[in-house]
């Protein structure tokens, strides 16, 4: 039963997402056609939801195997491989006993146990990282696995430019050189550091060079957002003017997740018979900030000098220009235009900052609110 339609964590019925309608339609019906697929989005725009809604759609979840591998947290080959193994037995036992012991069994390369719990009669699958003794064999062994299966598979590997970061440096040719040659299984490349992505999927040096359908996840029209705020609060007997919601939405910058959590806590903190009021907007946000903020602390003393200093100049433009320019330096005493391009390399590497048509941000709403406190801009 939704109690709050607002939804932010898991997994969110059709009657609660909020538009994407045309985005989800392009996806199935490219995975359906048999394209693999780059998907970019600055994060928290919803990719992974968009991603998982499409999973939940017909014909994807009755005539396929869907896979979902989030690999942010990974940081090398041996990694990798061992979520996406771990990932695609955890989806196969759900769907297929069948296809869940063919799985099991092909992987041969490691040393994981398999069986049945004796009290509660489910499948187990004891596979830990320290099992996956040579990853490229595993590797094969999963691809050759989702070849034979009864179905067709999807895969998606979130923030897939992670790979970059792995001391392994011929993984995306590994990875190309397998799935270039499966029939059985279509790809969704999802990632939020675009310019990695772009890199990968754009360029002629890269393996993946034109190998993908281009997808870039923008943000959902305001209108949409009105109507569908207006509608939920009015399903609940309360009620919401639209100028608080393009209030929230502008502040959101038209980030699908912080004006999801701001409407999600607005609805929470507005009783059945009454009107949102727009007063309770930036006491949320601070709530938001003040969550975070042990967070972005932790995050800022790891950073040098030099980068702190230029993430703090962007964070204060809202949209930086011509950084490594005179002007730009002089404004925020910053030291020089190389030091500023070698702190840009990496926190775009970092995605504490994104670029987009020459114009640099801070791509996180509530991280940019926080970095213009304490820098001095309200």
């Amino acid at each position: 039963m939704i109690t709050n339609p607002f939804i932010i964590n898991g997994d969110i019925p059709a009657e609660c997402f909020c538009d994407r309608k045309k985005e989800s339609k392009n996806i199935i019906q490219m995975l359906t056609n048999g394209e693999n697929i780059s998907l970019m989005s600055p994060r928290r725009m919803g990719k992974s939801k968009l991603i998982k809604f499409c999973y939940s759609q017909e014909p994807l979840c009755s005539d396929y195997y869907c896979f979902y591998i989030d690999i942010y947290h990974t940081t090398s080959l041996r990694e990798f491989t061992y979520t996406f193994g771990k990932q695609v037995f955890n989806t196969l036992k759900t769907k297929s006993q069948k296809m869940m012991l063919m799985f099991a069994q092909a992987l041969r390369s490691v040393n994981a146990n398999f069986g049945f719990d004796p009290v509660t009669n489910l499948p187990k699958f004891s596979l830990s990282l320290g099992d996956v003794r040579n990853p490229e064999y595993t590797l094969d062994e999963i691809f050759s696995a989702l070849e034979q299966a009864d179905k067709p598979c999807i895969v998606c590997f979130d923030e897939f430019q992670q790979i970059a970061n792995f001391p392994e440096k011929n993984v995306e040719a590994l990875l190309r050189g397998h799935i270039q040659h499966l029939g059985n299984a279509n790809f969704i490349f999802a990632g939020s550091s675009r310019h990695l992505l772009a890199e990968m999927f754009q360029s002629y040096a890269h393996p993946f060079y034109n190998s993908t359908s281009t997808l870039v996840l923008h943000p959902i029209d305001l209108a949409e957002y009105v109507s569908f705020s207006t509608y939920w609060f009015n399903q609940f007997s309360k009620h919401i003017e639209t100028n608080v919601v393009e209030h929230v939405y502008q502040i959101m910058g038209g980030n699908t997740y912080y004006i999801q959590k701001t409407l999600h806590e607005l609805f929470e903190q507005t009783d059945k018979g009454e009107t949102c009021s727009i007063e309770l907007v930036p006491v949320i946000i601070e709530g938001m900030i003040e969550e975070q903020s042990d967070g972005y602390r932790q995050l800022l003393s790891l950073l040098p000098d030099r980068h702190k200093e230029v993430l703090f100049a962007i964070a204060n433009e809202g949209e930086a220009e011509k950084v490594m320019g005179q002007q730009f330096i002089r404004r925020h005493s910053l030291v020089s235009a190389s030091a500023v391009q070698s702190a840009l390399k990496k926190l775009l590497e970092m995605d504490l900052v994104t670029q987009n048509e020459g114009k640099y941000s801070v791509p996180d709403v509530i991280f940019r609110m926080y970095l213009q406190r304490i820098g001095g801009k309200e």
